[in-house]
């Protein structure tokens, strides 16, 4: 005998309120939207370096390794390198994140990231951004340090994010299952509006890609790729120098 298919009863309820809301258009059009960069840094996201300095002791095999790091080199960096160009031609905001301790020894790292021995001491390589996907200096884009998964959880970003106006978040970066997964639950409790970039994100296998999007999809988020995000963009936001926003 077959078993019932599954009824998800809330589908409907969570995809018309975090997926068809309207406030999303509402909040681009009117400047409230930002592109968070999540951990694209050497320590996790550079072969040789922070975690993946020994290659053989960091814990993912050596196919897994192979895979995460094609994948950012020929997809994501340039997505979101892409997609940072995007917000920036319009105005808007692009915000960074990184796995920095205030200390050279770490002693105010979460207790997570010291069980993990994870460590990027200010002024270290690994502490620096992939130059690709490196803050703009000239634009003075905002770099939010954090020793923990969840960049909410651990930083006063929230009350940054509420003094410049900002309701709806734009999420790439590393790794997807983790950090990138983490700030996006966080972000929907606290009320914004939250969009994945999925070809804009990367982990260590694609079944842990996969199953975390899964989980977020029409639940925590709505999911998109460069493309479709790009076409948003221009399609309600002015570029400089313009006065009205395009037609949808």
């Amino acid at each position: 005998m077959n078993s019932p298919e599954h009824i998800d009863p809330l589908k409907d309820v969570y995809h018309d309120s975090f997926v068809d809301n309207p406030a999303h258009r509402e909040f681009m059009v009117e400047g409230h939207t930002a592109l968070l960069c999540i951990d694209l840094q050497y320590l996790d996201a550079a072969p040789g370096h922070g975690v993946f300095k020994d290659a053989a002791e960091s814990g993912v095999p050596a196919e897994a390794q192979a895979y995460y790091f094609d994948r950012l080199e020929n997809m994501v960096l340039p997505n979101v390198r892409a997609l940072q160009d995007s917000f920036r031609s319009h105005d808007m905001e692009v915000i960074h994140t990184r796995i920095q301790s205030l200390t050279q020894d770490g002693r105010d790292r979460g207790k997570g990231h010291r069980r993990l021995g994870l460590l990027a001491p200010p002024g270290s390589r690994d502490a620096d951004f992939l130059e690709q996907v490196a803050p703009k200096r000239q634009r003075d884009e905002i770099i939010i340090n954090k020793t923990a998964s969840g960049v909410f959880s651990s930083t006063n970003i929230h009350y940054v994010l509420k003094n410049m106006g900002v309701e709806s978040l734009f999420v790439v970066g590393v790794y997807t299952n983790e950090c990138v997964e983490t700030t996006v639950r966080d972000a929907c409790d606290l009320g914004y509006l939250v969009t994945i970039v999925e070809d804009c994100c990367a982990t260590v296998t694609p079944e842990l890609h996969d199953a975390s999007l899964a989980t977020l999809r029409d639940r925590y988020a709505r999911i998109m790729k460069l493309e479709e995000a790009q076409q948003v963009i221009r399609q309600l936001i002015p570029r400089r120098g313009n006065t009205t926003p395009a037609s949808p």
